[in-house]
């Protein structure tokens, strides 16, 4: 067996082969493991081996991740909780107001339009089936119209509309122009609620991982040792005489294989035999989203001292969610943000100085003076990252889900997929990658158990 892709889903999927008593090997490009996932020391921190690390890459579990919580704790890993004490801030017309719960405070007509809304979108996800969206009742209709169509029929204040753009952005590192309204509907679906979806304590933002989330691959690769090549890009996938992978340091034979990576980079290996168009189309039209992922570092979290839990929304921008990102100890201090959807594409396109700049005034407005001046400032342009491409995850235009949506899951002959997209509970997320690997090596054992 081989997979390509050494994040949580092709590891998680080699885990469970070798388990099974599978002959395995995994070739990755990178150079490490862990996919979209990536762990920074910092420098400034009490103990840089453990404490001082933030994630540039994925971070979050919430409540509902169950694969990857008893992966965690299978692996003798331990988390904590995102700090979430205080108040939280909101950027709009130029004043910045404190608020607490979920929703920034405004006008009440303004709060009751955004809340009919995101009601009426609750409502229609739970008519869709996150397996098979394409058959919804409505599936054609939905997928017909972006989010921003939808949003333009149907929220009619201000306030609504950038709020629920933001969701976009902040979910999807997508604008609501980009994105399928039935896309939309299949994520919160498969996430039980956009609830869920912008909510830190009791939601997706709940936790981190004690010493980052890349541990948790790290840990997955260790135990399967010399099974994992790194440095491997894998060029070509052969069926047409049993399965040969070809990788720039060797090919490598067998009987099936997993492929581990977002559908857009899948789509750009060389298959013979070719795929299946409707899953070729598929991925020519399921791009990843754009994101560059901004740390400010401090020498403690000044903004705890004034009551403020570090997080806020902005509807300004280019930054326009805020999170506190700190160690567990506390410190250093951290403040996260992102460039998300076109202002990452954008900034992207700068030299790191500009976006720097760009990114600390954004914090200064939102946090004050001493927010200027930071220790350290760290970033990553995933959109940049060779063996990436773009995140947090892909996402599906219109007209894509109900024409060649079918294609996402189904295993080609003896090719078989994994990666957070592809999961149908937690789609996107840690948790969906996790349990998509578990989802791709079960198709395999099934597969080679009646000798096909």
């Amino acid at each position: 067996m081989v997979v390509v892709g050494a994040g949580l889903a092709g590891l998680t999927a080699a885990r469970t082969l070798r388990r099974a008593g599978v002959d395995v090997v995994v070739l990755e490009a990178r150079d490490r493991v862990g996919g979209r996932t990536l762990n920074h020391f910092l420098e400034h921190g009490p103990d840089p081996e453990n404490d001082a690390v933030v994630e540039l890459g994925g971070q979050w579990i919430g409540p509902g991740h169950q694969r990857i919580r008893a992966l965690i704790d299978e692996l003798g890993l331990s988390t904590f909780d995102t700090y979430d004490r205080g108040a939280k801030l909101w950027e709009h017309n130029g004043r910045v107001r404190r608020y607490t719960g979920e929703i920034p405070r405004a006008n009440p007509l303004h709060l009751a339009d955004l809340q009919i809304a995101l009601t009426r979108l609750e409502r229609m996800a739970r008519r869709i089936d996150p397996a098979a969206p394409w058959a919804a009742p409505r599936a054609a209709q939905w997928d017909r119209q972006t989010v921003a169509g939808w949003i333009d029929r149907h929220v009619r204040t201000a306030v609504g509309r950038a709020f629920i753009e933001l969701v976009c952005e902040a979910v999807w590192a997508a604008d609501a122009a980009d994105l399928s309204l039935l896309h939309l509907l299949t994520y919160t679906s498969s996430n039980q609620g956009l609830s869920q979806l912008i909510t830190t304590r009791g939601g997706a933002q709940q936790s981190r991982i004690i010493g980052g989330a890349q541990q948790i691959s790290t840990a997955m690769a260790d135990e399967l040792g010399d099974a994992v090549r790194l440095g491997a890009p894998v060029r070509e996938i052969r069926t047409r005489d049993g399965v040969q992978v070809v990788a720039d340091t060797a090919t490598v034979r067998a009987e099936r294989v997993v492929v581990a990576m977002s559908p857009t980079l899948a789509g750009r290996l060389h298959y013979d035999e070719p795929l299946p168009a409707d899953r070729d189309q598929l991925t020519q039209r399921m791009p990843n989203g754009s994101v560059v992922k901004c740390m400010a570092i401090y020498d403690e979290p000044f903004w705890r001292a004034d009551g403020l839990s570090g997080q806020g929304v902005g509807f300004t921008g280019p930054v326009k969610v805020f999170f506190d990102n700190s160690p567990p100890s506390g410190r250093p201090g951290v403040l996260l943000g992102f460039l998300e959807g076109s202002q990452a594409r954008e900034l992207g396109r700068a030299d790191t100085r500009t976006r720097r700049e760009a990114v600390i005034g954004c914090f200064a407005r939102m946090f004050g003076p001493r927010a200027a001046r930071p220790v350290d400032y760290v970033e990553k342009v995933w959109a940049a990252d060779q063996w990436t491409r773009g995140c947090y995850g892909a996402f599906l235009p219109p007209n894509t889900w109900t024409q060649v949506g079918p294609a996402l899951r189904r295993a080609v002959g003896p090719i078989h997929w994994a990666g957070a997209e592809t999961a149908v509970r937690s789609m996107g997320y840690m948790d969906g990658a996790v349990a998509s690997g578990e989802r791709a090596a079960a198709e395999v054992l099934t597969a080679l158990g009646s000798g096909a």
